[in-house]
């Protein structure tokens, strides 16, 4: 009786322990598929249009992927040889490993030593707790035995060698070998190999870059368990211990562009994983055009402090050591295109992540004006026509001259910046002194309603309805300027700037970016007669401080009031840039600060250096065929067969170049 009972004891409890077995089995479908089907969390890189690394982004994990192939042989039996020496002969268990374990903790009273496979440590970074309880060790075994007969031994080991973290953040034998060594896979000295295979055991213990004497020891060991295993040479193993590899303490994401990083991540923000699915986005930006970029902009910068340093000093005896509210922006694309080749939104992104070229909206100042000027020369002006640059007051109403009995608060009354005005003069000198009651005149003679108009069909937006726009009085980006002022140096048309230019997804598809069709605003030869008169600005205007010898350069300044806002706009025959400082809380540069003292020296810093290593830049601007030049009192002066110059001012000496 007592045997049945016993018998019926033993029967009830394996029972029990089948159903258990079988139902953690069952339960264990989702951890099989999550397994199975290993899509692991991958960065993604960013590149410049030459292949050079911008930046690494990773959400949880950064892993790059390696395929089965690409892992060498040695690296293989490196782990082997130290984690699971039968790997290719067991069925995810090994039992043998199990007993000796069993028995080495027994003696030493203590948990020292595991048996687990590799498939085991696989399931354990993947689906399951460390946690030494029965119930995760049945569940370890079960998935083991399950995963061994779905995926092939070849698979685990790609799974694992991708799965398993290497200390430092990395995630997978790709990612250690760029990070600690900045190698790919393929190029690893067998001591490299074995200071990575080391790293899983005690990640942080193992970290060359922590622990240089304890990783290599480490590594060491591992390769006499090679040696002695027979799977390398005597050679071979004399020459990997005595080896002391380089090893490099880099941060993660090796973000060489943060304000160009921020923008691409905006853009895409639309894709869910940007950050962890493993793409390749490739831009326009320019990597050593971006660095000569945020340099030019530091220098502007320390100009301007050093200016006002001294003016400080003469003042208060003591020099100011904050200039926390000082900063600046610029931008620089391709002409032809609007390719986006440098994007620097601030001085310094780790003091201020803000991005002034695309987050800002400044008051435009006097750059505004060649647009007005384009208008003029469309409605059939040339630029010899006359002009007076006299004073004028005018209602806050665009188009009424003051009386003499209107209230004081009732009209404005704009001067040069110079504070005198010079009568008389063309629209060529207008421009490249940067005139306001010339320009303000000039807009009287055009009609306000057409230039209002215009302005905001070139893209202007928000414009005030008064006579103060023609003083740049509305808020722009340096992105937006960016596009504004593409109708000059793409010669009538306006192109949107763009960076993004192709997406390589994990599995190889690649979606381009195609950029926008260029707006045709006006005609090549309408635009050269403004461009002629830009190049004259840094000729002989405004903007002289932005020259570079041996190029043909054009652009304008602009200085809003009291020099809260300084900026400039200029553009090679292949290359624009806009330029901008100004203060963050909208106070005033300085007394001295205007734009075309704070931003032209940024654009000649830039231009100088690119022509060191881009030397075959265009040189000179080309004259379309249409437009004719005649020298008037020494000057000369562009015109079309829609704005004839003025006969009357035409002297006996013409150097008259015909091109249509």
């Amino acid at each position: 009786m007592l045997k049945k009972i016993i018998i019926l004891i033993l029967a009830i409890f394996i029972i029990c322990i089948i159903i258990y077995i079988g139902a953690l089995w069952m339960g264990l479908k989702e951890d099989i598929v999550k397994i199975k089907n290993y899509h692991p969390q991958l960065t993604t890189q960013i590149f410049d249009r030459k292949n050079h690394l911008i930046a690494n982004i990773y959400d949880k994990e950064f892993r790059f992927y390696a395929k089965f192939d690409e892992i060498p042989p040695k690296m293989i039996e490196a782990l082997l040889a130290v984690e699971d020496t039968l790997y290719f002969e067991h069925g995810g268990i090994n039992y043998d490993a199990i007993l000796r374990a069993i028995i080495k903790n027994i003696k030493n009273g203590k948990y020292v030593e595991g048996g687990s496979t590799l498939t085991q440590q696989l399931i354990k970074n993947m689906v399951l707790t460390r946690d030494k309880t029965l119930s995760r060790k049945i569940k370890e075994a079960l998935l083991s035995i399950q995963i061994e007969h779905i995926l092939t031994k070849e698979q685990i080991l790609e799974r694992y060698f991708n799965q398993t973290f290497f200390g430092h953040g990395y995630y997978g034998v790709k990612t250690a070998a760029m990070g600690y060594f900045k190698k790919p896979i393929n190029r690893l000295s067998l001591k490299e190999i074995a200071m990575i295979v080391a790293l899983p055991r005690a990640p942080s213990f193992y970290d060359p870059t922590k622990n240089l004497d304890f990783s290599l020891s480490r590594a060491n060991n591992i390769i006499s368990r090679m040696y002695n295993l027979g799977w390398i040479s005597k050679e071979e193993y004399e020459k990997a211990t005595t080896q002391i590899p380089q090893v490099y303490n880099q941060t993660l994401t090796q973000n060489v562009a943060p304000y160009v990083t921020d923008e691409v991540l905006k853009q895409l923000s639309y894709i869910p994983d940007i950050k962890s699915g493993g793409y390749k986005i490739k831009l326009s930006i320019d990597l050593d055009y971006q660095k000569i970029a945020q340099d030019a902009l530091k220098y502007g910068y320390e100009n301007i402090k050093k200016r006002l340093d001294k003016e400080h000093y003469k003042k208060a005896q003591e020099i100011p050591d904050e200039y926390d509210s000082l900063n600046g922006a610029m931008i620089v694309t391709d002409t032809k295109t609007g390719k986006i080749l440098a994007l620097v939104g601030g001085i310094d992104h780790a003091k201020s992540a803000f991005n002034r070229v695309t987050q800002t909206k400044r008051q435009f100042g006097s750059t505004i004006k060649p647009f007005i000027y384009q208008i003029a020369f469309d409605s059939g002006y040339s630029t010899a026509t006359s002009v007076p640059d006299v004073a004028r007051s005018f209602n806050k109403s665009y188009n009424t001259d003051i009386t003499e009995t209107d209230e004081k608060d009732e009209y404005w009354r704009p001067n040069n910046f110079s504070k005198s005005f010079k009568g008389l003069v063309t629209l060529k000198e207008a421009l490249s002194h940067s005139l306001n009651l010339a320009t303000i005149n000039l807009v009287e003679m055009v009609g306000f309603n057409k230039v209002y108009t215009q302005l905001q069909e070139y893209g202007f937006k928000n414009l005030p309805k008064d006579m103060s726009i023609i003083l740049g009085s509305f808020g722009i980006s340096p992105l937006e300027a960016a596009k504004e002022y593409s109708i000059f140096s793409n010669y009538g048309q306006m192109v949107e700037p763009n960076m993004i230019e192709s997406i390589t997804d994990r599995n190889g598809n690649v979606e381009v970016f195609e950029p926008k069709e260029p707006q045709e605003i006006t005609s090549p030869q309408q635009a050269f007669l403004t461009i002629s008169i830009l190049k004259e600005v840094v000729s002989n205007g405004t903007g002289r401080r932005a020259k570079v010898k041996g190029i043909e350069m054009a652009g304008k300044t602009g200085t809003t009031n009291n020099n809260i806002d300084g900026w400039f706009s200029g553009f090679t025959p292949s290359i624009q840039a806009i330029i901008w400082y100004g203060r963050d809380d909208n106070t005033p540069i300085g007394p001295k600060e205007s734009g075309g003292i704070v931003s032209p020296p940024v654009f000649s810093y830039f231009i100088s250096n690119v022509l060191k290593i881009d030397p075959g830049l265009k040189r000179k601007f080309d004259i379309p065929e249409g437009v004719a030049k005649k020298t008037i009192n020494k000057s000369d002066y562009y015109y079309t067969h829609t704005s004839k110059l003025p006969d009357n001012k035409v002297q006996d000496t013409i150097d008259e170049k015909l091109l249509f």
